[in-house]
């Protein structure tokens, strides 16, 4: 019988949203972990949570400020404790992740990350060592801005990156930037950047993406994130952990280069892996599901 359920997670003091679908709820069964990208959500697999629940138990989950999640406030490195607030980063993400792993699967895991997501997932991987069975990352989030890899030869963003960290710590700056970004009209030109092909650009996935936006506390994880400029890279991680790793890569990704993903299946041994998928952006699961399907189903078939 197919099951399928949604429910809430307390974490530390904060809710947790989460699903399931399964066919199957012996405890013998491959589990998998789906981690959404940056201003999305659980339903941003929509096309994949299903179909990978017919052969394993397939779980999402809204990672902390997103969603259907709590949104605590937006705490910086310079800002005094308030009550309800905390620093976002790839370590609370990553904490989160394992945490769930632990304290509701129960049981080895595979982690897919879209995005941001593939980062969170490599965080959560170091923690949860042999207990992650696999890593499948969906054109993982290169984190270009991060302090780590400015070149020292660009002269013009040295000179001006003090100026725009200044700029974008200010509630009334971030505010501002977020609320002109979380409208329909925006989030779609967005997504077309992000879909080349367009398929599954739908009224769907525009709630998907708006509808968190409107809740009440939804600019603080935003602010959180745009304050982000020296964490974890994918690079630094890959080391870090010696579970098998697959690149599932949209070959027209707009933000994400393909030849860095090249280079990183070159040089990382446990990346055992590189997918592309032809014609898609940076959210292939979703424009392409049928094929992301496949070759998530394939690696795991290889590896479990």
């Amino acid at each position: 019988m197919y099951f399928k359920k949604s429910e809430i997670w307390k974490w530390k003091n904060w809710e947790i949203s989460w699903s399931l679908s399964t066919l199957s709820m012996s405890d013998d069964d491959i589990n998998v972990l789906l981690i959404h990208g940056f201003g999305a959500s659980k339903g941003h697999w929509r096309h994949n949570q299903d179909f990978l629940g017919k052969n394993y138990k397939c779980y999402s989950i809204d990672l902390l400020g997103f969603g259907k999640s709590s949104q605590p406030i937006a705490l910086l490195n310079y800002e005094s404790f308030r009550e309800n607030s905390v620093k976002y980063s790839f370590d609370l993400w990553g904490n989160q992740i394992a945490a769930f792993c632990s304290e509701v699967i129960k049981a080895p895991v595979y982690l897919v990350g879209n995005s941001i997501g593939g980062v969170v997932a490599l965080k959560a991987a170091e923690s949860l060592q042999n207990k992650c069975k696999g890593v499948i990352l969906i054109n993982c989030a290169q984190r270009a801005m991060d302090d780590k890899r400015l070149k020292r030869s660009n002269v013009l963003m040295n000179l001006l990156r003090p100026v725009l960290k200044t700029l974008v710590r200010q509630r009334i700056i971030s505010n501002t930037l977020f609320e002109r970004a979380s409208n329909p009209k925006i989030i779609r030109q967005i997504l077309q950047k992000a879909y080349p092909s367009r398929k599954n650009l739908d009224d769907e996935l525009i709630e998907i993406l708006y509808s968190p936006s409107q809740r009440r506390n939804s600019k603080e994880a935003f602010r959180g994130f745009i304050n982000i400029f020296d964490d974890a890279l994918a690079t630094d991680l890959f080391h870090k952990i010696d579970t098998p790793i697959q690149l599932i890569w949209g070959e027209k990704d707009p933000w994400e280069s393909l030849d860095e993903a090249k280079e990183w299946k070159n040089k990382f041994k446990n990346i055992k892996r590189l997918d592309v998928i032809k014609e898609a952006g940076h959210c292939p699961h979703d424009e392409k599901p049928e094929e992301t399907n496949d070759l998530v189903y394939e690696f795991i078939q290889e590896t479990k």
